[in-house]
């Protein structure tokens, strides 16, 4: 009988796909960057664009040793502005070139990178921020307002600022200037103490930080949510995030498909994920500096027009998304009319979401390859499993364990019994990208990062299986847990925001199918809000009230007034049972 010791996903890789990596190399994750400049100083390592009236398309680029160069120059700042060994600096900025340099400066700096999703509200920023005790904030000027508003609140000394248009091509430049800059809440004032990003890279220009920075250091502290919907911060050392990168690139491009090797001479990714969540520093960033490709960035990838446009333009052949911005692609009018072709695609990887196998079959039918599932975690930055390049993708798997890990299915009550091959149970992983722990979090590291069979295992707390083969597939999320959009969101923390609403006596929310026939396999969010005696409130009105406090995915844009929640004796909302009422409506509809 089969068994996980066994590893039988080791015998269906594909081939060149090595079964271990060990020994991994001893240096930092900026050292990718070292070697590629080094290699390649006039390729094109980030690209700019922006579709402009009757011109066209424009478009600017960085190169590598200007990459190398622009990052070398921040971080000799950051440690003149005071940026100590260990140091976390906040990153709030969309896919721009900025945050590419400041990711990288940040790790030459022997900092500790902190990416912040951008759209956050002020309290959820200001949380965030003061967990990771930055003391330092790159970000962009529309976002500057912000920081300065809660940065008395928090330890932030110094805030560093970049403008959308600071690399855009030279005619996007001025009409964005007499446009949209100050329209779009772009020109800002900065005060006393504060830097422009440009102006500390022309006086820093050749200097370096001469900071020594260690495989074992901290690299990034990637904030995730807990079951009780937390935020916790998951510090990844650059060992971890090398290994992963290494992990991704020999799974993806060590490959014998000659024809795929000579696309592999250079890689185009689109740029589309976000650079802020871990998914998108390493399998885009990571993965394209490791193998000295190019990113054309996409800082608005829910602009389905111009992540369209881009693709026709530019031609990539890889891109890593999410399902929602695969099913997105699939049903855009030029796609689907066949005047963009996807043909340009060789290989595309989904992660964050169920894929649903429509999305998947339909992409396919359009690229040059396989649109492989995947599945991961910012506690182990931040793939762990993928379906093959080459062999067998099953139904419903998010595919095999990477080079060098270990994953078992344990009990769901101790989660010290392993499962019988095939059974459900906890999914649990081993392997050298591990975190080393939550930051200022024991209780939930204990919790997370446990003994098991001589190694130090993550519980994930998912809910999966495996088969004979050694394909995992995920059988359940965490309890009421909700995917919208790719990120994790908390019933509960909606919930709370819902009954400071003076109108508000009681309010359920859950994650419903998406009623919209076109995002099959989506997650859509719904409340239903019993009112205060007398009150009268809109629908308009609680969604209103919820913007002013939760990232735009969190907030829930159906609602519905109910008399009763339905409960447990113990007075416990249930969640399933508001679900069975949705299903049950639109059946009578």
């Amino acid at each position: 009988m089969v068994t996980y010791k066994d590893r039988p996903w080791l015998k269906h890789y594909d081939p060149g796909v090595p079964h271990t990596l060990e020994p991994y190399p001893n240096f930092p994750v900026h050292q990718f960057l070292l070697d590629a400049a080094q290699k390649f100083p006039d390729r094109p390592a980030l690209v700019t664009s922006l579709k402009l009236p009757i011109v066209g398309r424009q478009t600017a680029h960085i190169t590598y040793a200007e990459l190398n160069r622009y990052s070398d120059a921040l971080a000799a700042a950051l440690v003149n502005l005071g940026l100590k060994k260990g140091g976390r600096v906040a990153l709030i900025m969309p896919n721009v070139t900025a945050f590419v340099i400041s990711y990288y400066a940040v790790y030459k700096a022997g900092g500790v990178v902190a990416a912040c999703n951008p759209t956050y509200p002020a309290e959820k920023m200001q949380f965030q921020i003061n967990d990771c005790d930055a003391e330092i904030v790159i970000c962009l000027s529309m976002f500057y307002n912000m920081v300065k508003e809660i940065q008395p609140r928090t330890q932030v000394k110094t805030v560093i600022v970049t403008n959308v248009k600071d690399y855009f091509p030279p005619l996007g430049n001025v009409l964005f200037t007499l446009t949209r800059e100050r329209k779009g809440g772009h020109r800002v004032r900065l005060q006393a103490g504060d830097h422009w990003l440009l102006e500390i890279l022309k006086v820093y220009d050749g200097r370096k930080s001469n900071v020594s920075v260690s495989a074992e250091d901290i690299a990034i502290f990637q904030y995730t949510g807990g079951t009780t919907g937390n935020s916790k911060g998951a510090m990844g050392q650059h060992k971890a995030v090398t290994a992963n990168t290494l992990q991704m690139q020999a799974w993806t491009f060590a490959t014998n498909d000659e024809s795929l090797k000579k696309d592999f001479e250079h890689m185009t990714f689109l740029g589309a994920i976000p650079m802020f969540h871990a998914y998108g520093m390493i399998v885009m960033i990571g993965l394209s500096v490791a193998m000295n490709g190019t990113i054309v960035l996409v800082p608005n990838a829910r602009d389905i027009d111009d992540v369209v446009d881009v693709i026709a333009h530019f031609k990539p052949n890889v891109f890593n998304g999410v399902p929602a911005l695969f099913n997105a692609i699939n049903n855009h009018p030029r796609v689907k009319s066949g005047e963009v072709s996807l043909k340009s695609i060789r290989i595309s990887s989904s992660g964050a979401a169920p894929l649903p196998p429509a999305t998947k079959r339909d992409f396919e039918s359009r690229m040059s390859g396989r649109l492989t599932e995947g599945y991961g975690m910012s506690e182990a930055p931040t793939a762990a499993t993928s379906n093959p390049l080459g062999g067998e993708n099953r139904a419903g798997s998010v595919g095999m364990p990477l080079p060098d890990m270990d994953m078992r299915i344990v009990d769901l009550d101790t989660g010290d019994s392993e499962m019988p091959v095939g059974e459900v149970g906890e999914i649990i992983m081993h392997g050298p990208q591990l975190m080393l722990g939550y930051h200022k979090m024991p209780t939930e590291t204990a919790n997370t990062l446990r003994q098991h069979d001589g190694k130090t295992f993550l519980y994930t707390g998912d809910i999966g299986k495996m088969d004979e083969d050694g394909y995992f597939y995920i059988v359940d999320r965490k309890k009421d847990m909700a995917l919208i959009g790719g990120f994790n969101v908390y019933p509960n923390n909606i919930e709370k925001v819902l009954k400071e609403h003076p109108a508000v006596l009681e309010v359920g929310v859950a994650a419903v199918p998406h009623p919209d026939a076109r995002r099959q396999g989506e997650e859509a969010l719904k409340a239903w809000i019993v009112l205060q005696p007398n009150a009268n409130i809109t629908e308009a009105e609680l969604i209103a009230h919820c913007e002013k406090y939760l990232a735009g995915y969190e907030v829930p844009r159906r609602i519905a007034f109910i008399k009763e929640l339905p409960k447990t004796v113990v007075g416990k909302t249930l969640r399933r049972e508001l679900i069975r009422l949705e299903l049950e409506e639109r059946e009578k509809a």
